[in-house]
Protein backbone atom coordinates (compact mmCIF):
# COMPACT_ATOMS: atom_id res chain seq x y z
CA UNK A 1 0.00 0.00 0.00
CA UNK A 2 0.88 3.43 -0.20
CA UNK A 3 2.00 5.61 2.73
CA UNK A 4 2.25 9.15 0.71
CA UNK A 5 0.28 10.16 -2.08
CA UNK A 6 2.26 12.55 -4.43
CA UNK A 7 0.38 14.14 -7.60
CA UNK A 8 0.84 16.00 -11.08
CA UNK A 9 -0.67 18.81 -12.26
CA UNK A 10 -3.50 17.89 -14.54
CA UNK A 11 -1.23 17.72 -17.99
CA UNK A 12 -3.01 15.19 -20.33
CA UNK A 13 -6.77 15.92 -19.60
CA UNK A 14 -7.18 17.92 -22.52
CA UNK A 15 -5.44 15.98 -24.88
CA UNK A 16 -8.04 13.38 -25.01
CA UNK A 17 -11.05 15.14 -23.99
CA UNK A 18 -11.63 16.08 -27.65
CA UNK A 19 -11.11 12.06 -28.51
CA UNK A 20 -13.76 11.22 -26.35
CA UNK A 21 -17.16 11.76 -26.15
CA UNK A 22 -20.44 10.70 -23.41
CA UNK A 23 -21.79 7.71 -24.55
CA UNK A 24 -25.88 7.90 -23.33
CA UNK A 25 -26.36 4.43 -22.87
CA UNK A 26 -22.47 4.15 -20.74
CA UNK A 27 -24.38 6.77 -18.94
CA UNK A 28 -27.38 4.90 -18.55
CA UNK A 29 -25.54 1.68 -17.33
CA UNK A 30 -23.53 3.60 -14.53
CA UNK A 31 -26.51 5.56 -13.44
CA UNK A 32 -27.73 1.92 -12.46
CA UNK A 33 -24.83 1.70 -9.55
CA UNK A 34 -26.09 1.53 -6.28
CA UNK A 35 -24.95 3.52 -3.35
CA UNK A 36 -26.93 0.70 -1.54
CA UNK A 37 -24.48 -2.04 -2.62
CA UNK A 38 -21.51 -0.03 -2.21
CA UNK A 39 -22.50 0.65 1.34
CA UNK A 40 -24.28 -3.06 2.63
CA UNK A 41 -21.15 -4.76 0.35
CA UNK A 42 -18.34 -2.56 2.40
CA UNK A 43 -20.48 -3.70 5.92
CA UNK A 44 -20.11 -7.31 5.10
CA UNK A 45 -16.23 -7.06 4.02
CA UNK A 46 -15.78 -5.64 7.43
CA UNK A 47 -17.60 -7.99 9.13
CA UNK A 48 -15.41 -10.68 7.97
CA UNK A 49 -12.20 -8.61 10.20
CA UNK A 50 -8.80 -9.52 9.66
CA UNK A 51 -7.70 -10.99 6.46
CA UNK A 52 -4.27 -12.11 6.66
CA UNK A 53 -2.53 -15.12 4.84
CA UNK A 54 -3.53 -18.47 6.72
CA UNK A 55 -6.70 -16.96 8.63
CA UNK A 56 -10.39 -18.39 7.97
CA UNK A 57 -11.25 -14.33 7.34
CA UNK A 58 -8.97 -14.53 4.24
CA UNK A 59 -10.86 -17.65 3.08
CA UNK A 60 -14.34 -16.49 3.94
CA UNK A 61 -13.78 -13.84 2.01
CA UNK A 62 -12.35 -15.43 -1.34
CA UNK A 63 -16.03 -17.33 -0.78
CA UNK A 64 -18.15 -13.88 0.07
CA UNK A 65 -16.57 -13.01 -3.14
CA UNK A 66 -17.22 -15.66 -5.22
CA UNK A 67 -20.64 -16.16 -4.31
CA UNK A 68 -21.33 -12.09 -5.07
CA UNK A 69 -19.95 -13.26 -8.56
CA UNK A 70 -22.29 -16.09 -8.75
CA UNK A 71 -25.43 -13.81 -7.69
CA UNK A 72 -24.70 -11.28 -10.62
CA UNK A 73 -25.14 -14.26 -12.92
CA UNK A 74 -21.46 -15.55 -13.22
CA UNK A 75 -20.97 -19.31 -13.73
CA UNK A 76 -18.89 -21.51 -12.15
CA UNK A 77 -16.62 -21.87 -15.17
CA UNK A 78 -15.80 -18.82 -15.31
CA UNK A 79 -14.50 -18.21 -11.99
CA UNK A 80 -11.16 -19.72 -11.07
CA UNK A 81 -9.35 -19.98 -8.12
CA UNK A 82 -5.47 -19.37 -8.46
CA UNK A 83 -3.66 -21.17 -5.96
CA UNK A 84 -0.05 -20.55 -4.62
CA UNK A 85 2.09 -20.18 -1.70
CA UNK A 86 5.95 -18.29 -1.58
CA UNK A 87 9.26 -18.26 0.54
CA UNK A 88 8.53 -17.80 4.15
CA UNK A 89 4.97 -19.15 4.57
CA UNK A 90 3.27 -22.37 4.50
CA UNK A 91 -0.22 -20.83 4.56
CA UNK A 92 -2.11 -21.55 0.15
CA UNK A 93 -3.27 -18.24 -0.79
CA UNK A 94 -5.85 -17.54 -3.57
CA UNK A 95 -6.42 -15.07 -6.65
CA UNK A 96 -9.79 -15.02 -7.43
CA UNK A 97 -10.45 -14.52 -11.12
CA UNK A 98 -13.59 -13.97 -13.07
CA UNK A 99 -13.29 -14.05 -16.83
CA UNK A 100 -15.75 -12.45 -19.20
CA UNK A 101 -15.03 -13.13 -23.19
CA UNK A 102 -14.88 -10.35 -25.20
CA UNK A 103 -16.89 -10.82 -28.74
CA UNK A 104 -14.74 -9.18 -31.36
CA UNK A 105 -11.00 -9.51 -29.56
CA UNK A 106 -11.99 -12.61 -27.08
CA UNK A 107 -8.04 -13.46 -26.92
CA UNK A 108 -7.12 -9.65 -25.66
CA UNK A 109 -7.78 -8.70 -22.13
CA UNK A 110 -9.09 -5.93 -20.01
CA UNK A 111 -7.95 -6.78 -16.53
CA UNK A 112 -9.74 -4.79 -13.65
CA UNK A 113 -8.13 -5.60 -10.25
CA UNK A 114 -8.10 -4.75 -6.86
CA UNK A 115 -6.87 -6.81 -3.73
CA UNK A 116 -9.05 -8.13 -0.42
CA UNK A 117 -6.05 -9.14 2.17
CA UNK A 118 -5.70 -6.65 4.69
CA UNK A 119 -3.24 -5.94 7.30
CA UNK A 120 -3.73 -4.34 10.79
CA UNK A 121 -7.16 -4.97 10.74
CA UNK A 122 -10.44 -4.86 8.36
CA UNK A 123 -8.85 -3.45 5.79
CA UNK A 124 -12.30 -1.92 4.69
CA UNK A 125 -10.77 1.30 3.08
CA UNK A 126 -7.58 -0.61 2.01
CA UNK A 127 -8.93 -2.49 -0.02
CA UNK A 128 -12.55 -3.21 0.91
CA UNK A 129 -13.49 0.10 -0.99
CA UNK A 130 -11.87 -0.97 -4.46
CA UNK A 131 -13.52 -4.46 -3.80
CA UNK A 132 -16.84 -3.13 -3.40
CA UNK A 133 -16.43 -0.89 -6.48
CA UNK A 134 -15.15 -4.03 -8.83
CA UNK A 135 -17.74 -5.86 -7.90
CA UNK A 136 -20.15 -3.40 -9.13
CA UNK A 137 -18.67 -3.16 -12.29
CA UNK A 138 -18.96 -7.02 -12.59
CA UNK A 139 -22.86 -6.82 -11.74
CA UNK A 140 -23.52 -3.84 -14.34
CA UNK A 141 -21.30 -5.49 -16.90
CA UNK A 142 -22.41 -9.02 -16.42
CA UNK A 143 -24.82 -9.30 -19.56
CA UNK A 144 -23.16 -6.35 -21.37
CA UNK A 145 -21.47 -7.62 -24.93
CA UNK A 146 -17.80 -6.10 -24.68
CA UNK A 147 -15.47 -6.39 -27.69
CA UNK A 148 -12.82 -7.18 -25.65
CA UNK A 149 -12.45 -10.22 -23.12
CA UNK A 150 -12.35 -9.29 -19.11
CA UNK A 151 -11.19 -10.28 -16.46
CA UNK A 152 -11.81 -8.91 -12.56
CA UNK A 153 -9.27 -10.18 -10.19
CA UNK A 154 -9.59 -10.01 -6.56
CA UNK A 155 -5.75 -10.65 -5.18
CA UNK A 156 -4.55 -12.17 -1.96
CA UNK A 157 -0.95 -10.83 -0.72
CA UNK A 158 -0.66 -7.52 -1.68
CA UNK A 159 -0.31 -6.61 1.71
CA UNK A 160 2.79 -8.79 2.04
CA UNK A 161 4.52 -7.50 -1.03
CA UNK A 162 2.13 -8.24 -4.18
CA UNK A 163 2.59 -11.89 -3.77
CA UNK A 164 -0.81 -12.77 -5.24
CA UNK A 165 -0.09 -10.43 -8.14
CA UNK A 166 3.21 -11.48 -8.86
CA UNK A 167 2.22 -14.81 -9.01
CA UNK A 168 -0.40 -14.50 -11.37
CA UNK A 169 2.19 -12.34 -13.60
CA UNK A 170 4.97 -14.99 -13.57
CA UNK A 171 2.17 -18.44 -13.84
CA UNK A 172 -0.49 -17.13 -16.09
CA UNK A 173 0.32 -14.61 -18.15
CA UNK A 174 3.89 -15.55 -19.14
CA UNK A 175 2.78 -19.01 -18.35
CA UNK A 176 0.36 -19.19 -21.44
CA UNK A 177 1.04 -20.37 -24.64
CA UNK A 178 0.99 -18.01 -26.57
CA UNK A 179 1.62 -15.44 -23.53
CA UNK A 180 -2.01 -13.93 -22.68
CA UNK A 181 -2.41 -10.77 -24.70
CA UNK A 182 -2.87 -8.38 -22.12
CA UNK A 183 -4.73 -4.59 -23.15
CA UNK A 184 -4.82 -2.28 -20.12
CA UNK A 185 -4.59 -3.09 -16.20
CA UNK A 186 -7.03 -1.37 -14.59
CA UNK A 187 -5.74 -1.42 -10.46
CA UNK A 188 -8.88 0.19 -7.44
CA UNK A 189 -7.16 0.25 -4.70
CA UNK A 190 -8.29 2.63 -1.38
CA UNK A 191 -10.86 4.50 -2.93
CA UNK A 192 -12.84 5.47 0.25
CA UNK A 193 -12.58 8.49 0.84
CA UNK A 194 -12.20 10.41 4.25
CA UNK A 195 -15.61 10.74 6.60
CA UNK A 196 -15.25 14.67 7.71
CA UNK A 197 -13.43 16.28 4.17
CA UNK A 198 -14.30 17.85 1.23
CA UNK A 199 -13.95 14.06 -1.46
CA UNK A 200 -14.75 15.03 -4.85
CA UNK A 201 -11.46 13.86 -6.32
CA UNK A 202 -9.81 10.90 -7.63
CA UNK A 203 -6.27 10.36 -8.20
CA UNK A 204 -5.20 8.99 -11.55
CA UNK A 205 -2.26 6.86 -12.18
CA UNK A 206 -0.19 6.25 -14.48
CA UNK A 207 3.37 4.66 -15.08
CA UNK A 208 6.79 6.75 -14.76
CA UNK A 209 9.17 3.91 -14.04
CA UNK A 210 12.02 3.93 -15.70
CA UNK A 211 12.75 -0.32 -16.03
CA UNK A 212 10.64 -0.92 -18.03
CA UNK A 213 9.91 2.28 -19.74
CA UNK A 214 8.65 1.06 -22.71
CA UNK A 215 5.33 1.17 -21.78
CA UNK A 216 5.31 4.72 -19.99
CA UNK A 217 3.60 6.91 -23.16
CA UNK A 218 0.52 4.25 -23.46
CA UNK A 219 -0.14 4.49 -20.05
CA UNK A 220 -0.29 8.00 -20.08
CA UNK A 221 -2.68 7.83 -22.79
CA UNK A 222 -4.84 5.01 -21.07
CA UNK A 223 -4.62 7.25 -18.00
CA UNK A 224 -5.36 10.28 -19.99
CA UNK A 225 -8.89 8.52 -21.15
CA UNK A 226 -9.51 6.93 -17.82
CA UNK A 227 -9.04 11.05 -16.38
CA UNK A 228 -11.99 11.95 -19.24
CA UNK A 229 -13.83 9.10 -18.20
CA UNK A 230 -14.20 10.40 -14.78
CA UNK A 231 -15.18 14.14 -16.01
CA UNK A 232 -18.18 11.88 -18.42
CA UNK A 233 -19.60 9.47 -15.67
CA UNK A 234 -19.31 10.72 -12.54
CA UNK A 235 -19.21 14.21 -10.80
CA UNK A 236 -16.11 13.90 -9.52
CA UNK A 237 -12.70 15.83 -11.05
CA UNK A 238 -9.47 13.97 -11.78
CA UNK A 239 -5.97 13.91 -10.35
CA UNK A 240 -3.16 13.16 -12.15
CA UNK A 241 -0.59 11.31 -9.99
CA UNK A 242 2.03 7.85 -10.76
CA UNK A 243 1.90 4.68 -9.92
CA UNK A 244 3.48 2.81 -7.54
CA UNK A 245 3.03 0.37 -4.48
CA UNK A 246 0.13 -1.98 -5.56
CA UNK A 247 -0.82 -4.77 -7.72
CA UNK A 248 -0.31 -3.38 -10.99
CA UNK A 249 3.46 -2.88 -10.31
CA UNK A 250 3.87 -6.51 -10.77
CA UNK A 251 2.11 -6.38 -14.11
CA UNK A 252 4.56 -2.80 -15.02
CA UNK A 253 7.29 -4.89 -14.11
CA UNK A 254 6.35 -7.48 -17.35
CA UNK A 255 5.98 -4.33 -19.37
CA UNK A 256 2.24 -4.31 -19.49
CA UNK A 257 0.01 -1.07 -19.83
CA UNK A 258 -1.38 -0.28 -16.40
CA UNK A 259 -3.42 2.57 -14.64
CA UNK A 260 -5.46 3.32 -12.10
CA UNK A 261 -7.72 4.92 -8.98
CA UNK A 262 -6.80 6.24 -5.53
CA UNK A 263 -8.08 8.34 -3.49
CA UNK A 264 -7.10 11.89 -3.17
CA UNK A 265 -7.32 12.75 0.26
CA UNK A 266 -6.03 9.69 1.69
CA UNK A 267 -6.52 7.60 5.28
CA UNK A 268 -4.77 7.64 8.31
CA UNK A 269 -6.12 4.76 8.99
CA UNK A 270 -5.12 2.31 6.65
CA UNK A 271 -3.07 -0.92 7.96
CA UNK A 272 -4.57 -0.50 11.56
CA UNK A 273 -7.58 -1.39 13.54
CA UNK A 274 -9.68 1.38 12.60
CA UNK A 275 -9.38 0.90 8.91
CA UNK A 276 -13.40 1.17 9.37
CA UNK A 277 -16.48 2.11 7.52
CA UNK A 278 -16.55 5.12 10.12
CA UNK A 279 -14.22 6.75 8.55
CA UNK A 280 -15.05 6.55 5.22
CA UNK A 281 -17.21 8.70 2.90
CA UNK A 282 -19.14 5.96 1.46
CA UNK A 283 -20.75 8.38 -1.31
CA UNK A 284 -17.07 8.80 -2.57
CA UNK A 285 -16.77 5.54 -3.04
CA UNK A 286 -20.04 5.35 -4.59
CA UNK A 287 -18.88 7.92 -6.81
CA UNK A 288 -15.37 6.31 -7.72
CA UNK A 289 -17.44 3.32 -8.60
CA UNK A 290 -19.37 4.98 -11.40
CA UNK A 291 -16.39 6.27 -12.42
CA UNK A 292 -14.78 3.11 -13.03
CA UNK A 293 -18.22 1.71 -14.71
CA UNK A 294 -17.80 4.52 -16.90
CA UNK A 295 -14.34 4.02 -18.02
CA UNK A 296 -14.09 0.09 -17.82
CA UNK A 297 -17.16 0.26 -20.32
CA UNK A 298 -14.74 2.34 -22.12
CA UNK A 299 -11.60 0.47 -22.41
CA UNK A 300 -13.42 -3.19 -23.11
CA UNK A 301 -15.48 -1.32 -25.57
CA UNK A 302 -18.90 -2.49 -24.06
CA UNK A 303 -21.76 -2.19 -26.77
CA UNK A 304 -23.69 1.24 -27.57
CA UNK A 305 -27.31 -0.53 -27.86
CA UNK A 306 -29.37 -2.16 -25.39
CA UNK A 307 -31.14 -4.25 -28.46
CA UNK A 308 -27.41 -5.74 -29.21
CA UNK A 309 -27.63 -7.01 -25.55
CA UNK A 310 -30.79 -8.95 -25.99
CA UNK A 311 -29.00 -10.39 -29.01
CA UNK A 312 -26.30 -11.52 -26.77
CA UNK A 313 -28.22 -12.67 -23.89
CA UNK A 314 -30.60 -14.72 -25.96
CA UNK A 315 -27.73 -16.93 -27.19
CA UNK A 316 -26.35 -17.09 -23.10
CA UNK A 317 -23.33 -15.05 -24.18
CA UNK A 318 -21.80 -18.34 -26.32
CA UNK A 319 -19.38 -17.70 -29.02
CA UNK A 320 -17.22 -19.63 -31.47
CA UNK A 321 -14.04 -17.93 -32.55
CA UNK A 322 -12.22 -16.94 -34.71
CA UNK A 323 -14.18 -17.07 -37.11
CA UNK A 324 -13.23 -17.24 -40.08
CA UNK A 325 -11.38 -20.08 -37.77
CA UNK A 326 -7.90 -22.61 -39.78
CA UNK A 327 -6.76 -25.44 -37.33
CA UNK A 328 -8.61 -24.84 -34.42
CA UNK A 329 -12.07 -22.99 -33.28
CA UNK A 330 -12.49 -22.24 -29.53
CA UNK A 331 -15.96 -22.50 -28.30
CA UNK A 332 -16.94 -19.98 -25.18
CA UNK A 333 -19.85 -21.48 -23.28
CA UNK A 334 -20.61 -17.70 -22.09
CA UNK A 335 -23.38 -18.37 -18.67
CA UNK A 336 -24.39 -22.04 -20.22
CA UNK A 337 -24.48 -23.83 -16.55
CA UNK A 338 -24.38 -27.55 -17.91
CA UNK A 339 -21.59 -29.24 -17.29
CA UNK A 340 -21.94 -31.63 -20.72
CA UNK A 341 -22.89 -30.32 -24.56
CA UNK A 342 -22.23 -32.30 -27.88
CA UNK A 343 -20.85 -29.98 -30.55
CA UNK A 344 -21.70 -30.41 -34.27
CA UNK A 345 -20.78 -28.98 -37.39
CA UNK A 346 -23.30 -28.82 -40.49
CA UNK A 347 -21.62 -28.44 -43.70
CA UNK A 348 -24.09 -26.26 -46.67
CA UNK A 349 -25.47 -29.10 -47.81
CA UNK A 350 -26.68 -30.16 -44.49
CA UNK A 351 -24.56 -33.27 -43.51
CA UNK A 352 -22.98 -33.03 -40.06
CA UNK A 353 -18.93 -33.64 -40.40
CA UNK A 354 -18.20 -32.83 -37.43
CA UNK A 355 -19.52 -34.18 -33.88
CA UNK A 356 -18.39 -34.05 -30.47
CA UNK A 357 -19.36 -35.21 -26.72
CA UNK A 358 -17.98 -32.27 -24.16
CA UNK A 359 -18.03 -33.52 -20.79
CA UNK A 360 -16.74 -31.72 -17.32
CA UNK A 361 -16.83 -28.28 -19.96
CA UNK A 362 -14.53 -25.30 -19.30
CA UNK A 363 -15.23 -21.80 -20.22
CA UNK A 364 -13.08 -22.58 -23.57
CA UNK A 365 -13.00 -25.60 -24.98
CA UNK A 366 -10.77 -25.98 -28.12
CA UNK A 367 -11.84 -28.32 -31.49
CA UNK A 368 -9.22 -29.61 -33.93
CA UNK A 369 -10.34 -28.79 -37.57
CA UNK A 370 -8.07 -30.76 -40.07
CA UNK A 371 -9.39 -32.51 -42.40
CA UNK A 372 -12.18 -29.89 -43.01
CA UNK A 373 -12.71 -27.84 -45.95
CA UNK A 374 -12.88 -24.55 -46.40
CA UNK A 375 -16.47 -22.88 -46.45
CA UNK A 376 -19.65 -21.81 -44.49
CA UNK A 377 -20.66 -24.21 -41.52
CA UNK A 378 -23.33 -24.25 -39.12
CA UNK A 379 -21.95 -24.40 -35.53
CA UNK A 380 -24.29 -26.20 -33.04
CA UNK A 381 -24.00 -26.35 -29.64
CA UNK A 382 -26.55 -28.18 -27.67
CA UNK A 383 -27.17 -28.93 -24.32
CA UNK A 384 -30.03 -31.03 -22.39
CA UNK A 385 -32.14 -27.66 -22.77
CA UNK A 386 -30.33 -25.22 -24.89
CA UNK A 387 -29.37 -25.40 -28.23
CA UNK A 388 -27.23 -22.33 -29.66
CA UNK A 389 -26.89 -22.41 -33.63
CA UNK A 390 -23.89 -19.82 -35.42
CA UNK A 391 -22.56 -19.68 -38.76
CA UNK A 392 -18.90 -19.52 -39.03
CA UNK A 393 -16.21 -19.96 -41.66
CA UNK A 394 -13.46 -22.00 -42.08
CA UNK A 395 -10.53 -21.74 -44.21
Amino acid sequence: MKNLLFSFSLLLLTATSFAQEFIPYYGSIVEQCSQTNITTNLTEYQNLGLKKRGTPALQNTLDWLKNKYLSYGYTTSQIQEDSYTYSGSTAVCKNLIVTKIGTLYPDTYLIVCGHYDSTGGTGTNDNGSGLVSILEIARLLQNIPTEYSIKFINFSGEEDGLKGSQHFVSSVVNGTTPKMDIRLVFNLDEVGGVAGMTNDTITCERDTSNSPSTNNLLSSTMTNELMTCVSLYSPLSAYLSYAYASDYMSFQSNNEIITGFFETNETTHKHTNTDLLIYMDTVYNYNVAKAAIGATMHFAKASTSALVNQNFQSDYQVSFYPSPAKDTLNINIGTITDSAYTFSLIDAQGKEVLHKQIENAHLIESIPLQGLAGGMYLAILQTNTKKITKKIIVE
